[in-house]
């Protein structure tokens, strides 16, 4: 018998800087029993089992955060005729090294263990465990993109909801030994699974945080592929067997396009991470076009690109606007044309609400659409008076996905929400948060078609390991 009345320990990490601590919900009481789920239902063994289920994924960087966290409470979306779940998965080294004598992916596994105790136990929450949706943003979406993949998990969920975050960050498997090995000398450890097995979990935690730092400072981009820069350190590792491929390459080539699809971002994902750390301000042209040609643009035509689009920033703004289409827009757009290339509709939309937290500097920013899904308006990024109206249109687009693979229900008129109709051809995305709902025709072309030929899916065979396109 256990205590089903509060949730289970988060697993272990390193929470956030102070900087950032009072606009991110913190996990409490870490510890290493940490693999449980959350569930919540409106009516436990009255529906002979047939409810919609969604199943959320936390992000956090693969090293902080948990399913209980106060703004994914699932009761709203509960109230809306769905079970909701909400998990926890091993993060950081635990969960995601590349040991030679232990299996890669543990924290992708985890959550695949979360997957197969839904199958087989949610029907009596009410659940329909043939009608499973997987939601989840950041690092939970890019976790989903790799689910999507991964043969392991397949038959497990009918669709999927990825906010910001896709597929192109993975770790091959030359980064993610480097990885492992830099990250075992830091804990000063032997990189096997027997020498880290006897590290202490806040002694594995510390290590990760000196890595992300050493990488940060690092002066070639490529010695650490998708986690140049520092943002993250662990990654999901291609490792030929829990993650055959690279996951945006797996999806070119027709995986998971029997899985409904509805993913986007939001409008300024980038400020959440330079506004509260006063790194705006010091960004010069210099810097700026260091970056656009990091990213193998045109430093030129690319700050003239971005100038155009956003008048009056600074160098400033437009690094977090070229860093938020290299991390986030882009990718999610190379997930929607390769599954319109195999046949697989999806929904594509940009959240640009903009926040009103330190007075409006964050604009429309990673996680900023977090607590209007969930309907938790108390979410430390929404500020007071977030408009309800929002939450509800956005929260009914989720829950529709989720019960029919359509967000607009049927698509009739007089219905929620305007017809919202596929990706494909026309690049049709659904903007919400700037007015009424409605659906744009390709959004931002012009900044859109500086990454033609960038952060393409590799050809079918093509994979190397250590490639970075």
């Amino acid at each position: 018998m256990r205590d089903a009345f509060v949730p289970g320990p988060s697993a272990p990490q390193p929470g956030y800087l102070p900087a950032m601590a009072s606009l991110l919900e913190e996990a409490v009481e870490p510890g290493e029993d940490c693999l449980s789920v959350n569930v919540w239902t409106p009516a436990p063994g009255r529906t002979g089992g047939r409810l919609p289920v969604m199943v959320w994924i936390h992000g956090g960087a693969f090293r902080n955060g948990a399913g209980s966290l106060p703004s994914y409470d699932g009761a709203r979306l509960a109230a809306e005729g769905v079970v909701c779940v909400t998990l926890n998965y091993r993060l950081g080294a635990e969960g995601f090294l590349l040991l030679p004598d232990g299996t890669a992916n543990l924290g992708l596994l985890d959550q695949i263990a979360a997957l197969e105790w839904v199958r087989d136990n949610i029907a009596g929450f009410g659940g329909d465990p043939d009608n499973v949706t997987v939601f989840g943003q950041s690092a939970g979406a890019i976790s989903i993109t790799a689910l999507m993949t991964m043969p392991r998990a397949r038959g497990l969920f009918r669709r999927a909801i990825t906010q910001s975050g896709a597929g192109h960050h993975s770790h091959p498997e030359d980064i993610a030994r480097r990885v492992t090995e830099r990250l075992a000398a830091l804990a000063g450890a032997e990189p096997t699974r027997e020498g880290l097995a006897a590290v202490p979990p806040e002694r594995l935690v510390a290590a990760n945080g000196a890595l992300g730092r050493e990488i940060a400072q690092a002066t070639d981009p490529g010695q650490w592929g998708e986690s140049a820069g520092g943002g993250t350190t662990v990654l999901p590792v291609v490792d030929g067997i829990t993650l055959p491929e690279r996951p945006i390459d797996a999806l070119a080539g027709g995986a998971g396009r029997d899985i409904d699809l509805l993913t986007g971002t939001t409008s300024e994902e980038f400020r959440l991470f330079l506004v509260p750390l006063g790194m705006g301000p010091r960004i010069t042209d210099e810097v700026l076009h260091g970056f656009l040609a990091g990213f193998g643009l045109d430093p030129v035509e690319a700050r003239g690109a971005y100038a155009a689009a956003h008048p009056g920033a600074t160098p400033g703004d437009l690094l977090s606007a070229a860093m938020s289409d290299h991390a986030y827009r882009i990718p999610a757009l190379r997930v929607a044309e390769a599954r319109a290339a195999q046949g697989a509709d999806t929904f594509v939309y940009e959240f640009a609400w903009p926040s009103p937290v330190l007075d409006g500097a964050l604009g429309a920013c990673h996680m900023a659409e977090i607590g209007f899904v969930f309907g938790n308006l108390s979410d430390p990024l929404t500020g007071p008076g977030a408009p309800r109206e929002l939450s509800d249109a956005l929260r009914g687009a989720w829950v529709s996905f989720a019960r029919t693979g359509r967000p607009d229900g049927d698509g009739a008129p007089g219905g929620t929400l305007p017809p919202w109709p596929p990706y494909a051809d026309q690049r049709l995305v659904m903007r919400w948060g700037d007015g009424a709902p409605g659906t744009h025709a390709d959004p931002g072309a012009a900044t859109r078609r500086l990454w033609e030929r960038l952060r393409r899916p590799l050809p079918s065979g093509a994979h190397t390991a250590g490639s970075r396109p």
